[in-house]
């Protein structure tokens, strides 16, 4: 018995050190992000803990990065979530690894505009950033067919 928590515990500590760390998501950060990944195709994921949709979805995000582990995917979640849930629901999606940024505060009008100015809310939105740096959204779920396909193709 004490051997089997012991390989509980390894897991769990072994897991841990392989999560991403959480950034905070305040009003430069997109530009961050944008900047950090210049010249190379990006997915950029907003989520939310509050919407059904997207809570469904982050397994195929999951997947998706199994699939492709060089996969230039960040998930920005963007509603108040206890950061103990956070952690959780993103783990057992298999994002644990995945560059992860949640709102430092109330995800107000001046965060979604450093975004993109036209955006109400909506959610999950999907933005395929392409190295020149042209945006292609999809609002409501993305179909991981639909971004392997732009990865593949436009997106290189």
């Amino acid at each position: 018995m004490l051997r089997a928590g012991t390989w509980v515990l390894l897991a769990a500590v072994s897991g841990a050190a392989q999560a991403a760390p959480e950034r905070a998501f305040e009003r430069d950060s997109y530009a961050q992000i944008r900047a950090s990944h210049a010249g190379r195709p990006l997915v950029v994921h907003l989520w939310g803990m509050t919407c059904g949709p997207c809570l469904v979805e982050l397994p195929q995000w999951g997947a998706l990065l199994r699939k492709r582990p060089q996969l230039p995917l960040v998930l920005i979640q963007v509603d108040a979530s206890a950061p103990a849930a956070r952690t959780q629901r993103l783990a057992a999606a298999g994002l644990a690894r995945a560059e992860n940024w949640s709102a430092a505060s109330e995800f107000d009008e001046f965060l979604r505009a450093s975004i993109d100015p036209l955006w109400p809310g909506d959610m999950p939105r999907t933005l395929l950033i392409s190295p020149s740096g042209e945006v292609k959204t999809i609002r409501g779920a993305a179909k991981p067919a639909e971004v392997e396909q732009w990865l593949d193709g436009a997106g290189r």
